[in-house]
């Protein structure tokens, strides 16, 4: 892998991690297609540019988030015991752009249930144990490519009633203890192991955390007006079109 490719996967990555797409399936289909070399580690490690994003995003509001901190662990806990558990058989079994394509599609059950159930009426200071709980477990599904992090934990924040908005933002919030330590452990694990060098993943980090901040900026103010239907299409159609070159 070139600088070049890192940059563009960075970018990739950055922007279909926060938008309810998902980040692993486009990298691994990016990959696949255009004949790029990567691998867990490497999608792993470009992940913490979205972490530095979301604390350069929300900055202002530390000390409002750090009130929130034990459900945002919550919410990380069943994610990271997943991903010690699973993240092996996950990285030789699920990251075929097949099994992306059928994730993408199945993945918008929840979103479209989201939509057409949840109230939508509350904010994440309304938020107790258990609906932290519920995101945290809809949040390990995300380990499978495919699924979208941002995608099935907004989902799940709609489904206990979180408005679109605030789901979005909780997403985000949840998320980052786990961008930030499967980013660690597999980057430590990249310099070490890979042939990969560290200017070329530094270059991916980079633009990673350049199109992440963008991607946040987008969707919070998206969020706002529309619903998740534009995104239920996007994956439906993308996942179809997958699933056709794969068979023909």
């Amino acid at each position: 892998m070139n600088s070049l490719s890192a940059i563009l996967l960075g970018i990739i990555q950055g922007i279909t991690e926060f938008l309810p797409i998902s980040s692993t399936g486009h990298l691994i289909l990016f990959a696949y297609f255009f004949s790029i070399p990567s691998n867990l580690s490497f999608d792993a490690f470009i992940h913490l540019g979205s972490f530095l994003a979301i604390v350069v995003y929300f900055r202002k509001e530390l000390k409002e988030i750090w009130s929130y901190k034990k459900l945002i662990l919550l919410s990380a806990i069943p994610g990271g015991i997943a991903g010690l558990i699973l993240g092996h058989v996950i990285e030789n079994y699920f990251r075929s752009p097949e099994k992306v394509a059928i994730m993408l599609i199945l993945m918008t059950i929840p979103m479209f249930l989201g939509e057409k159930l949840g109230r939508k009426n509350l904010s994440i200071k309304d938020l107790n144990l258990s609906k932290a709980l519920i995101i945290g477990f809809a949040q390990a599904l995300a380990l499978l490519p495919g699924t979208s992090r941002s995608g099935i934990t907004i989902s799940a924040g709609l489904l206990v009633g979180l408005k679109r908005e605030e789901s979005a933002k909780y997403s985000f919030l949840a998320g980052a203890p786990l961008i930030l330590g499967a980013g660690v452990y597999e980057g430590i694990k990249l310099i070490r192991e890979d042939d990969i060098l560290l200017d070329v993943a530094l270059s991916g980090l980079v633009s990673s955390t350049i199109s992440s901040f963008l991607a946040i900026l987008f969707l919070l103010k998206f969020l706002k007006n529309n619903t998740l239907t534009f995104f239920i299409i996007y994956r439906l159609i993308l996942g179809v079109i997958i699933l056709f070159l794969s068979y023909t």
